[in-house]
């Protein structure tokens, strides 16, 4: 059984446009607080806040590098919602429709 719970923290992580683009940004490299910012030109705070949602999902990790803190996609996590997606969206033997076609053909 899924635990649809442990998702839906990375999705409601991912409804943010600029989130999104910082995971396309971390895609290719790690990268530094200092370039993000200066790619969107935001403020600190406003970075920390979306970084805090993307860290607390577990997508994309952090270690500090003298006064900067550099940022890089969690790929094992990345791995495990692409599998996820997949299951989710593809008719299998256990998919929830099948429960629902089943249900209503007992009526």
């Amino acid at each position: 059984m899924v635990d649809y719970k442990e998702y839906t923290v990375v999705f409601k992580a991912l409804s943010d446009e600029t989130r999104l683009k910082i995971v396309e940004m971390l895609s290719c490299n790690e990268m530094c607080a200092c370039d993000i910012l200066d790619y969107f030109q935001i403020s600190q705070s406003t970075l920390s806040y979306h970084m805090k949602i993307l860290t607390e999902c577990n997508l994309i990790c952090s270690r500090k590098d003298g006064s900067w803190v550099k940022y890089s996609l969690n790929d094992q996590v990345a791995k495990k919602i692409k599998i996820f997606w997949e299951d989710l969206t593809s008719g299998k033997d256990d998919c929830i429709c099948n429960e629902v076609i089943n249900k209503n053909k007992c009526k």
